[in-house]
C-alpha cells in the first residue's frame, strides 16, 4: 500500500474544509428576485398613494360641487318682496343668508297668496306694526309699555327700525305673523326672528303706525296687505 505524503494530506484537508464557490447563475437569479421585490413594493406604494389622492380630490370636488349648487340655488331665490297695502307699497329686502329657513317659509306662503288680504292687527306707535290673522296680542303682549317708553328714537340702541320679522313663539303656516319695527328695539332678538329690512316705503310704514287705534292697539279702520310681489332684485 502506497504511503501518502504529509504535504499532500495537508492540501487535501484544506480543499475539503474551504467554502464552496457561489455560481454566477445563482448571483444573477438572486439579484433579479431582489429587484422584482423592490419593484413590486414600489408599484404597490404608488398605486395606493395615487388611489388615495384621487379619492381625496373626488371628495373635494363633490363637496365643492354641492356648495356651488347650494350657492346657485340660494342666488335663484327672490331677494325682495313688495307688500302692496291699502296705504301704499313697502319694499323689503330678504335676508336669505342669515335667515334661510324663515325666508323659505315666507316665500312659500307668498306664492300660495297666504298674505293676500291679511290685516294689520296691532299698531304700537313708535314701536312696531303687526300683520296677521290672529286678533290676539300674542308676541306684542308686554311690549305696550315699552312702546311708550321708547317713543323717542334712541340712536344708541342696538337694533334698527324698519326691520321685518316674525314671532319666535308662533311662525307656522297658519299663524305666520309679520312685524315691522318702527323704532329701535333693544331686545328684538328675544321677541322676533328677523328676516328682512324695509328698503323703500318707510313713509308708508310710518303712515300705518299713525293710524287711530283702540285700547288694544287695533286700527279703527282696516289696513290690509292686498298682495305680495316677489322680485329677484330691485
Amino acid at each position: 500500500m502506497a504511503r501518502i505524503k504529509p504535504q499532500a494530506l495537508l492540501q487535501q484537508s484544506k480543499r475539503k474544509k474551504g467554502p464552496s464557490r457561489i455560481s454566477l447563475t445563482t448571483i444573477i437569479m438572486s439579484s433579479l428576485i431582489v429587484v422584482l421585490i423592490v419593484f413590486f413594493v414600489y408599484a404597490s406604494y404608488r398605486h395606493w398613494t395615487q388611489r388615495s389622492r384621487i379619492h381625496i380630490e373626488n371628495k373635494k370636488s363633490v363637496i365643492e360641487g354641492d356648495n356651488s349648487f347650494m350657492d346657485s340655488k340660494k342666488s335663484d331665490l327672490p331677494g325682495y318682496a313688495i307688500l302692496d297695502t291699502t296705504k301704499g307699497s313697502i319694499t323689503v329686502e330678504l335676508f336669505k343668508d342669515s335667515s334661510p329657513e324663515v325666508v323659505d317659509q315666507f316665500l312659500d306662503l307668498c306664492q300660495r297668496e297666504r298674505f293676500n288680504g291679511m290685516l294689520f292687527r296691532h299698531v304700537i306707535k313708535h314701536y312696531v306694526i303687526q300683520a296677521g290673522d290672529s286678533d290676539k296680542l300674542g308676541a306684542v303682549e308686554g311690549w305696550t309699555v315699552k312702546g311708550k317708553q321708547y317713543n323717542q328714537l334712541d340712536t344708541s340702541l342696538k337694533h334698527e327700525a324698519f326691520m321685518l320679522g316674525t314671532s319666535k313663539v308662533k311662525h307656522d303656516d297658519k299663524e305666520f305673523e309679520l312685524f315691522i319695527t318702527t323704532a329701535p328695539i333693544p331686545d328684538l332678538n328675544e321677541k322676533l326672528i328677523v328676516f328682512g329690512k324695509v328698503t323703500k316705503g318707510e313713509d308708508i310704514v310710518q303712515e300705518i303706525e299713525e293710524a287711530d287705534t283702540d285700547e288694544l292697539y287695533r286700527p279703527k279702520s282696516p289696513i290690509e296687505i292686498r298682495s305680495v310681489t316677489l322680485k329677484q332684485s330691485i
